[in-house]
């Protein structure tokens, strides 16, 4: 279902991944977005499958997690409220880079590359933020990759 409830402006604003758009910029990508809901345990997106959408997290909370090459699950994080997951995917166009469960009722807005390519046509300056919002957050995940990462050959060595 299409979206377009009054606070939803609001909420986007106050995520990091509408950030600094303008008014038209907003309502353009708000147009875009439809929200899925999902069950407590419901698999959204599924390690290596192929994703051409990214998700903001309206409400509830999400587990990320990847396959060890043994086999194993390893966590990766945990994503609640304002979050959002799936960009890589419109930027680099690969398979989904993890798996993301839905650990209680969830409430998501999904972006689809095919519509974030129809911001790209109609608002080049709505397009080019976002771009830069996503870069932010791609930035801030690696330097917490890097810290945990630097965390882990102090303790090893």
């Amino acid at each position: 279902m299409a979206v377009a409830a009054p606070d939803l402006k609001a909420f986007l604003l106050a995520t990091p991944f509408f950030g600094g758009l303008s008014e038209p910029g907003i309502d353009l990508l708000m147009s875009m977005l439809v929200e899925r809901r999902f069950d407590g345990n419901a698999i959204v997106v599924t390690e290596g499958e192929p994703g051409r959408s990214m998700f903001i997290v309206k409400s509830g909370r999400l587990a990320v997690s990847k396959r060890a090459n043994a086999g194993s699950v390893i966590p990766i994080s945990v994503l609640e409220r304002g979050d959002f997951f799936g960009e890589m995917t419109l930027i680099e166009m690969q398979n989904r880079s993890a798996t993301v469960v839905a650990e209680v009722p969830t409430v998501l807005y999904e972006l689809t590359a095919k519509n974030l390519y129809a911001c790209y046509k109609a608002d080049i300056h709505a397009y080019v933020i976002v771009l830069q919002n996503i870069n932010r957050e791609l930035c801030r995940r690696l330097r917490r990759a890097d810290e945990r990462f630097a965390g882990r050959r102090r303790e090893d060595g």
